[in-house]
């Protein structure tokens, strides 16, 4: 059985921008270097062209994927969110056992970027965090062992608007796809 797809009107957006951008911009550019690489001839050893049409079908295949996600996608607004329970669209500070405190926001599974302090609403720690209110301390699994946490404050905080430019790269986007689900 396939989950919802929480996301953020932040997160929606981008996955919008990058399936028009995959649409107008990039798949129309690699099949006019396909089209370039056919023209030269012998096919079955021309780089360009095998190189060419094994991009295209990453293209598909993340057009597709992110075709999926939006079919699926719940959007979630933080902004309009309150409480002192932990939810989808929190922002949460924690203290583990040494006493450092670390803030993350929890959002959806296409927007996890562990550098700026944002996990999906699917793991480990955003599970055991869920339901849980201020004060409360938190067991959960970690790579390194069962860790022990507790949370010292939620809120639930509006979105930085997104910049009028992205900038999507296959690369990039596959990273990211990757970190998402690990």
């Amino acid at each position: 059985m396939s989950h919802p797809n929480y996301i953020t009107l932040n997160g929606l957006e981008r996955i919008r921008r990058e399936l028009l951008w995959l649409e107008k911009e990039e798949r129309p550019r690699v099949v006019s270097e396909v089209s370039y690489a056919a023209s030269l001839g012998d096919r079955s050893e021309n780089a360009e062209y095998l190189y060419g049409k094994k991009r295209l079908r990453k293209i598909d295949s993340r057009r597709r994927f992110l075709i999926k996600r939006l079919e699926k996608a719940r959007p979630v607004d933080p902004a309009q969110m309150s409480g002192d329970t932990v939810r989808f669209g929190a922002t949460v500070v924690i203290e583990d056992e040494d006493g450092e405190q670390q803030t993350w926001r929890i959002y959806g599974e296409d927007e996890v970027d562990v550098e700026a302090g944002v996990l999906s609403w699917r793991s480990p720690l955003a599970r055991a965090l869920m339901g849980k209110t201020e004060g409360d301390s938190v067991s959960f699994s970690a790579p390194g062992g069962t860790r022990e946490i507790e949370l010292i404050e939620v809120s639930f905080e509006p979105q930085e608007p997104l910049p009028e430019v992205l900038r999507f790269t296959m690369e990039e986007n596959a990273r990211r796809h990757t970190r998402s689900h690990a």
